[in-house]
């Protein structure tokens, strides 16, 4: 039996009432949809009794965790609309980062252009001015060749000359010997030349 049953039997007692039990030892009333007269009472007590103490003591309590949860929900509420904003600026500046960097990319491939072209011509000028100078060794070489050459031409005629006046002087040279000796000297010239 719950505490409900006990004070309606309680209550049968101090009334007066007759409690009657059937064979299998239940308390019955008098109708199957009514309860008895001293159970509505007590309960409707206990009921008003209760009704009252939750509205003094449990009803402070629950408009105050009502109002916590309210609270706690809009301020992750509040929370996931910071976040979203952060989120959005972030991802604008993302975004201009992105556009910063093709900017700079093609500021980077400009200067780069343009460095080399500049050592494009600095490599033109030096180079012009190496063939300039290769050039100018090259005729300054071919002069002293020639200075060598007509040095070592002079010398051989030289020679060549002391050897045909010695041959003269050794034997008598008739003029188509000469002639001979002059003709040979020439060709061996135009030959070295």
């Amino acid at each position: 039996m719950n505490v409900l049953g006990i004070a309606v039997t309680a209550g049968h007692f101090l009334a007066g009432e007759e409690i009657v039990v059937d064979s299998q030892g239940h308390v019955t009333t008098h109708s199957w949809i009514l309860p008895e007269t001293a159970e509505i009472i007590w309960g409707g007590l206990a009921s008003l009794i209760i009704f009252f103490l939750l509205v003094k003591f449990a009803g402070p309590a629950i408009k105050k965790g009502m109002a916590a949860r309210t609270q706690r929900i809009q301020d992750q509420l509040d929370g996931a609309a910071q976040a979203k904003a952060a989120a959005t600026a972030e991802a604008a500046q993302i975004r201009q980062a992105k556009g910063d960097i093709a900017a700079e990319r093609s500021r980077i491939m400009a200067e780069a252009e343009a460095q080399a072209a500049a050592i494009r011509q600095d490599s033109a000028a030096r180079l012009a001015s190496e063939l300039a100078d290769l050039e100018a060794k090259g005729h300054a070489d071919i002069a002293a060749a020639r200075g060598r050459v007509g040095d070592e031409l002079r010398s051989e005629i030289a020679r060549l000359s002391s050897a045909a006046v010695d041959h003269v002087v050794s034997g008598s040279l008739d003029e188509s010997t000469h002639q001979d000796l002059i003709e040979q000297f020439i060709s061996r010239l135009e030959a070295m030349a």
